[in-house]
């Protein structure tokens, strides 16, 4: 497919690619020699992640490394790539690289790689630092600060920073938070010589995770995936009343399934929908706020989500499939609930449409059912047949199912060949033409099929987010490298020059993958000092006690503070990053103090929280980058665009709220297909309706009252246990001596709830309510140390005797010593419909008096002139 020409009118297009640059993959691009040298080194980044994810060093019995070592050649490529793609100031040398950045570059490669260049040497002596490890350390952590600065700004190299002057100033602060200090040699060993700190879990997983998904994104983007979804988009919603508004919102959804920056979603939709919608009469505020909304939004779209979803799945301790089960609702909700506010916009200011082509009724009812049951059967045909095979052939499946995957692939390359490459129109001409959905669709069919293996690994096979990532980047790699080739064959067309092509698109590919990759790497090693002062100077345990005496133990203040410190936090802090802090320092904070509220929290719910609230930082003003973006192409104010956009967004920001007290949305207790359907239901109703009260729109204008009526059903619909829990008390305690056999009736993968009392390491007694998850039915005492919880009887009493180290249990706030105590059941609640049934009701009352308003007004309008 061809790229997209047209450049709307006002927008410098050198300018948002320096943006976009600036922001994901540095803003120097110098030429000769030194590009070579920028380009196969980010080349040479690539190969050793897809080496490094592969099964091949295991077969070949060659380069098979630990993780520690791994992490230091990750961290290594970072560190080198910064300081030859990043320029130190705004007035350093775009296109070429400074004598001392070559120095620092190489420096910074040598650190980074050092735990991976002396393994065998430091592994012999652990604790045990030289001065070459010191000085090395030294030099790491202020190349690592200043990459940090170059690359993500200065306020995180300020969190870093206070983390550090901490560790050393410990002795010196107030008694709450007050430790005995560490020492220099300390500070480093921990620091740079372990994997406690730097080198910790989210390098880990930037390492195995993040780089494949997002080379994978990138190759997806290269092969032409990016501007088929967005012309999909347009043909499907661009005939709407507010159709450019709703195209954005779709094909922000679409992208960021396989993508996970707002800034590059922002820049490679905006460039199209935002000139749309001024023209179809949206203001260009509200233009770049709803694309900049739709945009961030990408990154809580399963299964990529900004690598936060691969953080959690260390974090929180449960498979990746789980962590895509839980967010789903949410995130699609989030944009069903934007394309009804978008609705609503182009309702009030009266919006025109997009002409399309004339087309009878009957015809486009035809196309559309055929469309729909066309790809239900599509993706029946495909699944069934996958498991058919492999029930069939078993262990000779695979080569097969790779043999059938490249049959459909030619026979879908062949099919496209037969119609034109779409460009799509552009937008400032005076007439633009929307194309019919199957038109478009049948041009790209082959862009499914890696996103269809990603999928199929992921959530079928269940196979590691690294492994599942490794295949879909060959899937991809391989239509990189083949598409031209044989659209050029299909078409009787020259060879040669499209064999050019797809050898440029790789090597682009794959050097634009790493470089987007930079400012993850090194924003996940920051972030690991974070996380390495915690554990050095035990800082997690002390958080508590001081959220705890600011909020006065009220959850909900809690809430409120952990969300204003994300999106303070967020505000100069890639997403990423900011979710490592705050989930470090805060999520165990939730847990404990909603625990000891009586409040049984999931863990999952509480890190989709603190997620949510560093991704609206990407569009809050006055530093958010998405609104900043968008507005350099509406060529608005970007505080203006950031405050709508906030307006927007405010639709996802109540969202974590209900998590915490509703954790139903996130499908947790849910056991269920009529279950969850209802629960889909009632949500996406109270997601809507709120809307609709931010909006201060319903059916026609609301008054006041009829807002705050939308609110307080919102509220009922999202929590109808509250009125019920305000007459009947939700759980009833029984004794410990049914705690097992609670444990025993608990159906596979369900949850259950229960209060411990013991001692905690301050020395104060302490009662908790946890929920746990248990996995398949078995004997009580097996199935709760599958959580990494032991119990020891002692006639009616149970006591905790061990917790696995990072566990679900430890990380819950479970601890040695503690006495279960109670059981908590549901008890015999008045149902929830009541609570629901009613404010539908009330729903149906305020529609009523707004249709009848309506009607007045259109009244009035009709019988005005004629009087």
């Amino acid at each position: 497919m061809s790229e997209v020409k047209a450049q709307p009118a006002g927008v410098d297009l050198e300018e948002l690619e320096q943006l976009v640059a600036e922001a994901d993959t540095g803003g120097r691009h110098p030429s000769g020699t030194v590009a070579r040298i920028l380009l196969w080194v980010a080349v040479a980044w690539s190969l050793f992640q897809l080496w490094y994810a592969s099964p091949l060093p295991f077969v070949f019995g060659f380069g098979i490394l630990n993780d520690t070592e791994a992490r230091a050649i990750h961290l290594g490529f970072a560190l080198f790539l910064t300081f030859l793609a990043y320029p130190a100031l705004r007035s350093s040398p775009r296109d070429r690289v400074p004598l001392l950045d070559w120095v620092l570059a190489v420096v910074g490669g040598f650190a980074g790689a050092y735990l991976f260049l002396f393994y065998v040497q430091l592994s012999g002596r652990p604790g045990q630092p030289t001065t070459l490890d010191l000085v090395t350390g030294t030099v790491g952590i202020l190349l690592l600060l200043e990459a940090t600065r170059r690359a993500l700004g200065l306020p995180m190299v300020v969190v870093a920073c206070v983390f550090i002057f901490y560790t050393f100033a410990g002795q010196y602060m107030p008694d709450v938070i007050q430790h005995r200090g560490a020492s220099l040699n300390k500070f480093l060993n921990h620091q740079w010589l372990t994997t406690e700190g730097v080198f910790g879990i989210a390098l880990g997983v930037s390492t195995s995770f993040v780089f494949l998904f997002v080379l994978f994104g990138t190759l997806l983007e290269k092969a032409g995936a990016g501007n088929w979804m967005m012309q999909i988009s347009i043909a499907l919603l661009g005939h709407l009343r507010g159709g450019p508004a709703k195209v954005a919102v779709v094909s922000s959804a679409l992208n960021g399934v396989v993508s996970g920056s707002s800034v590059s979603n922002v820049v490679s939709g905006g460039i199209f929908t935002i000139p749309l919608m001024k023209r179809t009469g949206l203001s260009g505020v509200k233009a770049g706020a709803i694309e900049a909304a739709a945009s961030i939004n990408g990154q809580i779209m399963p299964p990529v989500m900004g690598a936060a979803a691969f953080l959690m799945v260390e974090y929180v301790g449960i498979p990746y499939s789980e962590i895509v089960k839980h967010a789903l609702l949410p995130a699609v909700f989030s944009y069903i609930a934007l394309l009804y506010m978008v609705h609503l916009e182009a309702i009030k200011m009266d919006l025109k449409t997009i002409p399309q082509r004339p087309t009878p009724a009957r015809e486009r009812m035809l196309r559309m059912g055929l469309g729909l049951s066309g790809s239900i059967l599509a993706v029946c045909i495909v699944y069934y047949g996958i498991v058919a095979i492999q029930a069939v052939f078993g262990g000779a499946a695979p080569p097969l199912l790779a043999l059938a995957g490249v049959a459909l692939y030619v026979a879908s390359v062949w099919y496209s060949s037969r119609y034109p490459d779409l460009a799509l129109d552009d937008p400032n001409a005076p007439i633009l033409e929307l194309p019919r959905a199957w038109d478009v669709t049948r041009t790209g069919l082959d862009f499914l099929i890696p996103i269809a293996v990603l999928l199929w690994c992921l959530m079928v096979e269940q196979m590691s987010p690294g492994l599942s990532a490794f295949w879909a980047t060959v899937s991809i790699l391989g239509i990189v490298v083949t598409r031209k080739p044989l659209m050029a064959v299909f078409r009787h067309e020259d060879l040669a020059p499209s064999v050019r092509a797809s050898w440029d698109d790789l090597i682009d590919g794959l050097a634009l993958g790493a470089r987007n990759m930079i400012g993850i790497g090194i924003a996940t090693a920051t972030a690991g000092i974070v996380v390495g002062t915690i554990t050095l100077t035990g800082l997690g345990l002390m958080m508590t006690e001081l959220v705890e005496l600011i909020s006065g133990g009220n959850v909900i203040l809690m809430l409120i503070l952990i969300a204003a410190i994300s999106l303070v936090l967020g505000m100069g802090i890639p997403t990423t990053a900011n979710y490592i802090l705050v989930a470090t320092l805060m999520a165990p904070v939730v847990v404990d103090l909603g625990a000891q509220a009586g409040l049984p929290i999931p863990l999952i719910a509480v890190h989709l929280f603190v997620f949510y609230f560093g991704i609206m930082a990407d569009i809050t003003p006055p530093v958010g980058l998405a609104a900043f973006a968008a507005a350099a192409i509406s060529k608005e104010d970007p505080i203006a665009t950031g405050f709508q956009g906030a307006l927007y967004s405010l639709r996802t920001a109540i969202l974590p709220f209900v998590f915490i007290f509703n954790p139903a949305i996130l499908l947790i207790g849910v056991d269920s297909w009529p279950q969850t359907i209802w629960v889909a239901t009632v949500s996406l109703i109270a997601i809507l309706l709120f809307s609709a009260a931010t909006m201060n729109w319903f059916v026609t204008k609301s008054r006041l009252w009829e807002s705050a009526a939308l609110l307080l059903i919102c509220f009922t619909l999202f929590r109808p246990d509250w009125w019920l829990n305000q007459v009947s008390p939700p759980y009833e305690e029984l004794p410990a001596s049914e705690f097992l056999s609670a444990v025993a009736q608990t159906p596979a993968d369900g949850r259950i709830n229960f209060v411990v009392e013991g001692v905690d390491l301050m020395g104060e007694d302490v009662r908790k309510t946890v929920n746990v998850p248990l996995g398949e039915p078995g004997e009580p005492l097996e199935r709760l140390r599958g959580i990494g919880l032991t119990i020891t009887q002692a006639g009616d009493a149970l006591m905790i005797s061990n917790v696995d180290f990072g566990s679900y249990a430890k990380r819950i706030g479970l601890d040695v010593g503690y006495d279960v105590v109670a059981v908590l059941r549901k008890a015999d609640q008045p149902s929830s419909l009541i609570p629901i049934g009613l404010a539908l009701a009330a729903t149906a009352g305020v529609a009523g008096l707004q249709f009848a308003r309506a009607r007045k007004q259109a009244d009035r309008k009709e019988t005005g002139p004629a009087r």
